[in-house]
C-alpha cells in the first residue's frame, strides 16, 4: 500500500489540454478576473454616494494589497512546483490550507479593528462597517483567488476560468441589484459573498486532483521559503509605483499625473496578457525541461508580447480624437500625446515580463535583486525625465527607459545562469538557505 500522502489523485483527468489551449485559457482566466475588478469598481461607485465610494475603495485597496501578499507569498511560489500528480496535489492543498487560515487569522483582526472603529465613531455605515464586513468576507475572496494558482499548477488553466468565469457572473448582479446610496459594509459584504459559489465550484472540480494527499504547512513558516523572496519583490514593486505617483504629485502639475494614469489606462489590455505569463507561464515552461529551451521559448514569448506592445501603441495612437475623448474625455488631449513612450515602454516590458518569468523557473532567487534595483530606478528615471524635460512626456519616457534597463539586466541573469540544470522538482514551495 502507499502512504496517504503519496496516493494519486483517483479521478482526475487522464490527459492534460495542449499548451497552445492552456495558453488561451489562461488569458481569457486573466481577463476575466481583470473584468471582475473593474465592473466591481464601476458599479460600487454607481451605487454609492462620493463619500461611501471613497470608504469603499479604501478596503478595496486593502483587499488588492492583501491578495497581492498572498499572490507573491503562495501563489508565485505554488506554481514553481513540478513533479508527479502526488506531488504537485499536495503542494496545492498545502497551498489552499495555508491561505485560508491565512485569511482567517487577517479577517479577525481586521474584524476587530473594524468593529472598534465603528464603536469609537457612532457608526457602522463608515470605515468601521466597511472594514468589518472585508474580515469577515477575507477567507472566502482569498481562497477563490488562490484557486487559480492551485490550478495553474496543476496545468489546468480552464477549471480557473470556469471559476473565474462564474464569479464575474455572480458578482455583476448582485452589485447592480442594490439601492443606491448602500452603505459601503453592504457593498463589500454582497461583494464577498457573491464569491460562494465560484468558492464552491473553484474546490469541487480541484477536489479530484488533490484527493489522498496531506497538506504541509511547515515549509509556508520555514526559513528560506520562496514566497518571503517574492514578498519583498511584490513590496518593491508596490512601494515604487507609488512613490512613481507621490513624487509626480509633488513635483509635477495634476494635468501631467492625470495624462500619465489615462496613457496607461488605454494599455489595461497588456496588462491582462502580462499578468497571464506571470501567473501561467512558470509551470508552461517548467515542463520544457532544459535551461535552453525554456530561454529559447520565453525569449520568443517575449518578442511576441513586445510586437504586440508596438502595435497596441500604434493602433492608439492613430485612433481618431473623436474617439479618444470618448474613451478619456478631456484627458485625451494630453494623454495622447505620451502614447508613443508608453507604447515603447510596454514593448520592453513585454521583453522583461518573460525574462524574470525564466528567472524565477529556472533560478528563482535571481529574480529579487533586478526588482529592486531597477524598480527603484524607474522612479528616479521617470523623475528625471520631468525634471529634464518640464512635461509629463519627459516622465513617460523615463519609465520606458527604466523598464527598458530592466529587462536588458534580466536578460543578461537569463544568459549568465549557470550551465547546470535546476532540480527537476521539488516537493515543497521552500529552497534552504545556506
Amino acid at each position: 500500500m502507499t502512504a496517504a500522502g503519496d496516493q494519486p489523485p483517483a479521478q482526475g483527468p487522464s490527459r492534460e489540454p495542449r499548451r497552445s489551449t492552456a495558453a488561451f485559457a489562461s488569458v481569457l482566466d486573466q481577463a476575466a478576473s481583470s473584468l471582475t475588478n473593474i465592473a466591481v469598481l464601476v458599479i460600487a461607485a454607481r451605487v454609492s454616494t462620493a463619500h461611501g465610494f471613497a470608504t469603499f475603495s479604501m478596503v478595496y485597496l486593502t483587499f488588492t494589497v492583501l491578495l497581492g501578499l498572498n499572490m507573491a507569498y503562495v501563489g508565485q511560489a505554488v506554481v514553481l512546483i513540478r513533479g508527479g500528480t502526488a506531488t504537485t496535489g499536495a503542494a496545492c492543498r498545502s497551498a489552499i490550507v495555508f491561505t485560508a487560515l491565512g485569511a482567517t487569522a487577517v479577517g479577525v483582526l481586521l474584524t476587530a479593528v473594524g468593529a472598534g472603529s465603528a464603536a469609537l465613531t457612532g457608526g457602522w455605515a463608515g470605515p468601521g462597517g466597511a472594514f468589518l464586513a472585508l474580515g469577515l468576507v477575507l477567507p472566502l475572496v482569498l481562497v477563490q483567488d488562490g484557486l487559480r494558482y492551485a490550478f495553474s499548477t496543476l496545468r489546468r488553466p480552464g477549471l480557473a476560468l470556469a471559476a473565474d468565469s462564474l464569479r464575474l457572473v455572480c458578482v455583476v448582479p448582485a452589485l447592480l441589484l442594490q439601492p443606491r446610496h448602500t452603505s459601503p459594509g453592504l457593498l463589500v459584504a454582497v461583494w464577498g459573498l457573491s464569491a460562494v459559489p465560484a468558492l464552491l465550484l473553484g474546490l469541487f472540480l480541484l477536489w479530484p486532483h488533490v484527493r489522498g494527499t496531506r497538506a504541509d504547512l511547515l515549509p509556508y513558516v520555514r526559513r528560506g521559503h520562496l514566497g518571503q523572496r517574492f514578498v519583498v519583490e511584490f513590496a518593491v514593486g508596490n512601494a515604487s509605483s507609488q512613490l512613481a505617483v507621490l513624487g509626480l504629485g509633488l513635483f509635477a502639475a495634476p494635468l501631467a499625473v492625470g495624462a500619465l494614469r489615462g496613457a496607461t489606462t488605454l494599455f489595461g489590455p497588456l496588462n491582462v496578457l502580462f499578468n497571464s505569463v506571470n501567473a501561467f507561464g512558470p509551470p508552461l515552461l517548467g515542463r520544457l525541461g532544459g535551461r535552453r529551451a525554456t530561454a529559447r521559448a520565453a525569449a520568443g514569448l517575449g518578442a511576441v508580447l513586445c510586437a504586440v506592445g508596438l502595435a497596441w501603441g500604434l493602433v492608439l495612437y492613430a485612433l481618431p480624437d473623436g474617439m479618444g475623448r470618448q474613451l478619456l474625455g478631456a484627458t485625451w488631449q494630453s494623454a495622447s500625446a505620451l502614447l508613443p513612450a508608453s507604447g515603447a515602454q510596454y514593448a520592453v516590458m513585454g521583453l522583461g515580463t518573460c525574462a524574470l518569468v525564466t528567472l524565477r523557473v529556472l533560478s528563482p532567487r535571481a529574480t529579487l535583486s533586478v526588482q529592486v534595483v531597477f524598480s527603484l530606478l524607474s522612479v528616479v528615471l521617470m523623475l528625471a525625465g520631468y525634471a529634464l524635460t518640464g512635461s509629463a512626456l519627459g516622465a513617460a519616457w523615463g519609465l520606458a527607459a527604466g523598464s527598458a534597463l530592466k529587462a536588458v539586466a534580466a536578460w543578461t541573469r537569463v544568459a549568465r545562469l549557470r550551465v547546470e540544470e535546476q532540480p527537476a522538482a521539488a516537493p515543497v514551495p521552500a529552497v534552504p538557505t545556506g
